[in-house]
């Protein structure tokens, strides 16, 4: 007999995470039944619904999906898979009608074709796109509706993942928390299919673009039942988060730079010229480090969108407009203050075409993956490309199993050591935690790196692991992800794409691969830190 009280059977599927990935993957099993886990109300937690580009398809005239795959290898810095490229920019079309097919209202010009954006290191327009910066919010409002409307879909809303279940060398399932929850009993999902899609990591960083419940969980518990990360160091910082003292900062999309908004310092220099020939449309990486090093130096940054767009940017980016008002900024008038913030992780959860990780039973889609799409430097507007396409391909591949007529192992993995229920200091102490744990990733780990930050931050990680090991297995989760990024990055001895490091400024041959690392590798690494 299972060994928990609370066992809840997710008749066969069981997605982790309720973003785009995870609500597609579920639309596209239907009418298989299938059980979703949303941590917050649906919509609300997720960073799918925070995107403001759009998603970038080669449906334009003259455009192909050759181009956008040799656009997303440029990028990427020399590690892009080069047949996931391909293959993902070619389903790129048919997934965009699923999309419209749901009820997504994207821009349409009066012949009814969609108008697209340019937006940095594409050489077309061929970003479709909602209200001009309302992509992600109106995609998920229509992929929820959606949801709401298919009768195999079940979703469990205040549930939150914080363990992998396995037995008989395969994951069967979750542990999960109700939201607010301390007791000691978990809740045990149990499912012959598991797919985690429960996001990326930037919550790790001081400053962050990504919602507030974003921060490793997904990896972290892949990583600590065994799962192979991949290139978990190139972390994308986006250059022009809104200075406003929020946490999260708003974002002031790339599409603003792509309509001619430029880079100045607070002397009205406009600088990005002289680094890079694309000036303001450089790779993200680039724009990033110099807006970081302008900072560094004492200077404050702006978007200007005065010339380029004046008034127009009040109606064709809403979303921006709306974030510089409540900070008393006019943009009609006033340059916006803008700063690199953590935005995606390129790493994640090792997955193969039908994003399989490297455990039997768990599949992983969207920001918790590593596919090979994006390499060291995701393309502009291909992150939510990438959720629709892999969040298809599992669906069809769970889809394609053979049922198995057994039943499932009763759970007899690890065992759930007593979580007790916090006390009022704990929950205070692991607050405290946080806190530290993001303040070192951003004075260490983030836009720019060395050796020497490097090891210091994986003995702080080591020191607030030991400190929290009686709080919570979430934060174990994103002390975990903390801790592979830290330890690939130190390994990584050069700079390609979203890593760069200091002492090691140049790009290597020897190293144009990618980074495959268990959490015990991390942990060995930082013990040697």
């Amino acid at each position: 007999m299972d060994i928990f009280d609370n066992v809840f059977n997710a008749e066969g599927v069981v997605i982790v995470g309720a973003g785009l990935a995870g609500l597609f993957c579920a639309l596209k099993l239907a009418p298989r039944p299938v059980t979703v886990l949303s941590p917050m109300p649906l919509g609300s937690g997720a960073s799918s619904a925070w995107a403001q580009g759009g998603v970038a398809a080669a449906v334009g005239q003259g455009d192909s999906a050759r181009a956008h795959a040799l656009d997303t290898e440029m990028a990427g810095a020399g590690i892009v898979d080069h047949g996931v490229a391909e293959s993902v920019t070619a389903e790129a079309a048919a997934r965009i009608d699923d999309l419209a097919d749901w009820g997504t209202p994207f821009d349409r010009d009066a012949l009814g074709q969609f108008v697209l954006s340019r937006e940095a290191a594409h050489s077309a327009n061929r970003v479709v796109r909602v209200s001009g910066d309302r992509a992600g919010h109106a995609i998920m409002q229509a992929i929820i509706a959606r949801v709401r409307q298919t009768p195999s879909i079940r979703v469990l809303e205040g549930i939150t993942a914080v363990d992998l279940a396995h037995a008989e060398g395969r994951i069967v399932g979750v542990f999960c928390r109700r939201l607010g929850d301390r007791y000691v009993e978990p809740v045990f999902i149990r499912a012959r299919a598991t797919v985690l899609a429960a996001g990326g990591l930037g919550g790790l960083y001081a400053t962050t673009t990504n919602p507030p419940s974003v921060r490793g969980h997904a990896m972290g518990m892949a990583a600590r039942a065994g799962a192979i990360i991949a290139d978990p160091e190139f972390v994308q910082f986006h250059p022009t988060a809104i200075l406003t003292g929020r946490d999260p900062a708003p974002l002031a999309t790339e599409a603003l730079r792509g309509e001619g908004a430029v880079l100045i310092n607070d002397s009205g220099e406009r600088f990005m010229e002289a680094i890079h020939p694309d000036a303001e449309l450089a790779p993200r990486d680039i724009v990033a480090r110099a807006n970081f090093r302008q900072i560094k130096s004492g200077r404050k940054v702006f978007l200007d969108t005065r010339e380029a767009l004046g008034e127009k940017i009040l109606t064709a980016y809403p979303t921006v407009a709306q974030y510089c008002h409540a900070a008393g900024i006019d943009p009609v008038t006033q340059p916006i203050p803008v700063t690199p913030a953590a935005h995606y992780h390129m790493g994640g959860v090792k997955v193969d075409e039908d994003g399989r990780s490297s455990l039997p039973g768990l599949w992983v889609c969207g920001e918790a993956s590593c596919t090979g799409l994006h390499g060291a430097n995701r393309l502009a507007s291909n992150s939510l490309l990438e959720a629709i396409v892999y969040g298809a391909r599992i669906a069809e591949d769970i889809s394609g199993l053979e049922p198995q007529r057994r039943p499932l192992p009763y759970f007899a993995g690890i065992a759930w050591d007593a979580e007790k229920g916090a006390r009022a200091e704990e929950v205070l102490r692991n607050l405290e935690a946080v806190k530290d744990l993001r303040a070192t990733m951003s004075a260490d780990v983030g836009v720019e790196r060395d050796m020497e930050g490097l090891k210091r931050a994986l003995r702080t990680l080591l020191e607030l692991e030991e400190t929290a090991l009686e709080v919570t297995r979430a934060y174990l989760n994103m002390i975990s992800s903390a801790t592979l990024v830290a330890a690939a990055a130190l390994k990584r001895t050069e700079s390609r794409g979203g890593h760069f490091r200091t002492d090691f400024p140049h790009t290597h041959a020897d190293w144009q691969t990618h980074t495959e690392m268990t959490l015990a590798e991390a942990r060995a690494i930082r013990a040697q830190a």
